[in-house]
């Protein structure tokens, strides 16, 4: 079987695909396809969705996730998928459903039926949680909320520009629909099927001082996989805050993930 030739790159939440500009650079010299899509109405730059955050409130998952498909559904062959943070969410969906030639999500966020909740994690989604009213809103972080939830292990300048060019608010409704996810009766958004023999190979990596998702919330979610002849696996780089796509060393994370990827797909 060919080995895949496209890269699909899965941003999370409080960013945009802006966040992956490393790795589609880096990706492309190495030959391969790079796409790195928006949610539906993120086609507009950061500047933008500060200014009118209403894209984001609109959010919904299932939109995103139709758009990500449709997307994959048009490619030649299977596509190595990369997701961040909720973009690793993402991942798993599309691979639930048949989508990738496998899939690496890096200090994703949780699916549903993971409930493990660190103190780190507390803390660090407490601006969107505080207050139900933000169901309905974009909540964006003030720059020492950044510092703390993505960039933690960053030099001072290097965490203050990472926020001036990345972040935007992040969807109240989608959070909290996730928040409760565990607590409602039924299929969540963040739903994936834990016993599929059909889905693709699958890697978690986790940074080892990420206070948003710690490491323990991939290896949970990892855990919960249990269909035989799937692979999951999780691995831990120590000294990496959450977001790793833009600290220093991102090189060794993107390659780290590719071998992975091209191994087992």
């Amino acid at each position: 079987m060919a080995k895949p030739d496209t890269i699909v790159l899965i941003h999370g939440f409080w960013v945009t695909p802006r966040s992956w500009e490393h790795w589609i650079t880096h990706y492309e010299t190495k030959g391969f396809r790079v796409l790195a899509p928006g949610y539906p109405g993120f086609e507009v730059e950061v500047d933008e969705l500060n200014a009118d955050p209403t894209p984001i409130e609109k959010l919904e998952v299932s939109e995103v996730i139709n758009s990500l498909e449709e997307l994959i559904r048009g490619l030649d062959t299977a596509p190595i998928l990369i997701g961040h943070s909720a973009g690793g969410v993402f991942t798993q969906i599309l691979l639930d459903h048949g989508y990738g030639a496998c899939g690496v999500a890096i200090n994703s966020a949780p699916t549903q039926g993971v409930a493990v909740t660190p103190l780190s994690q507390l803390r660090a989604t407490f601006p969107i949680l505080r207050n139900p009213a933000n169901r309905h809103k974009a909540v964006g972080l003030t720059y020492d909320q950044w510092r703390y939830t993505f960039t933690n292990t960053f030099p001072e300048d290097q965490a203050k520009a990472t926020y001036e060019r990345y972040h935007i608010p992040a969807s109240g409704h989608v959070f909290w629909g996730s928040a409760l996810a565990n607590i409602h009766p039924g299929h969540a958004d963040t739903y994936v099927d834990y016993r599929n023999p059909e889905r693709p190979p699958l890697l978690f990596i986790s940074g080892g001082e990420d206070h948003l998702m710690p490491p323990k919330v991939q290896a949970s979610n990892a855990k919960h996989y249990k269909a035989p002849g799937t692979v999951t696996e999780h691995v831990t780089i120590p000294g990496r805050s959450h977001l790793m796509p833009a600290q220093d060393g991102w090189e060794d994370v993107a390659d780290q993930a590719l071998t992975w990827a091209l191994d087992h797909s």
